[in-house]
């Protein structure tokens, strides 16, 4: 693995208002990713996980703290040139698969070449091929299982070629057989492209198969 991380963050804290109470989700975080790492964020629901993924995908700014993704800081670079970092150099796939209805698996794994400006038609059939939808591709969302369009999520995820892909409870809509499966092909494509993936899950058992698991209580990484 490289010497330098992916992925470092110093710091992190985040807090909501809840009436007039001020709830710490995020307290004085500090982590390190290294690159082809496969690191899995646990902890109750309301532990502050999915704040944390957020955070460090550059999609919730913290009240304090610094993000660096490959020695940039991710909150120090300007609104623009983030969403260009997160469209060309981050993958993310959801609980919720997000797929727009009216198109095919095909164009909805498009989507993020094309908001990149690039003309990527063979990628996403060799991507759909990967995860086993080869003979899905002009299939709407509809016409598709839910293993099925979490498996047109993380074609979608990949299409940039990402050096990291950050998952939210990615089997958290699917029965247990089908989430296994999907946990499997993450790590699968991962491992074949030394890629850091991040995972957040409340199933233990998933997260031990990853390199490392985070475990995060009342906001604060476990020791």
């Amino acid at each position: 693995m490289s010497s330098a991380p992916l992925l470092r963050a110093t710091g992190l804290r985040r807090s909501f208002k809840i009436g007039r109470r001020s709830l710490d989700v995020l307290r004085g975080i500090d982590l390190e990713v290294a690159v082809g790492e496969t690191v899995f964020l646990c902890g109750a629901s309301g532990a502050g996980k999915t704040t944390l993924l957020y955070t460090l995908a550059g999609l919730e700014r913290p009240e304090a703290g610094e993000v660096f993704f490959e020695e940039t800081s991710v909150y120090g670079i300007g609104s623009a040139r983030l969403a260009s970092l997160r469209n060309a150099r981050m993958g993310f796939v959801f609980q919720s698969y997000f797929l727009l209805p009216e198109l095919t698996a095909l164009e909805n794994v498009l989507v993020p070449a094309m908001i990149g400006r690039k003309i990527a038609t063979e990628r996403g059939e060799a991507l759909l091929e990967r995860v086993g939808l080869g003979d899905r591709m002009q299939h709407l969302p509809s016409e598709l299982s839910g293993g099925e369009q979490q498996r047109v999520a993380i074609a979608r995820a990949l299409i940039n070629d990402p050096s990291v892909l950050f998952a939210d409870e990615p089997t958290g809509n699917l029965d247990s057989h089908t989430g296994e499966s999907i946990i499997e092909l993450l790590l699968g494509l991962g491992r074949a492209d030394r890629r850091t993936i991040i995972v957040v899950t409340h199933d233990a058992d998933l997260a031990r198969r990853g390199d490392r698991i985070l475990h995060i209580e009342d906001g604060a990484l476990a020791a």
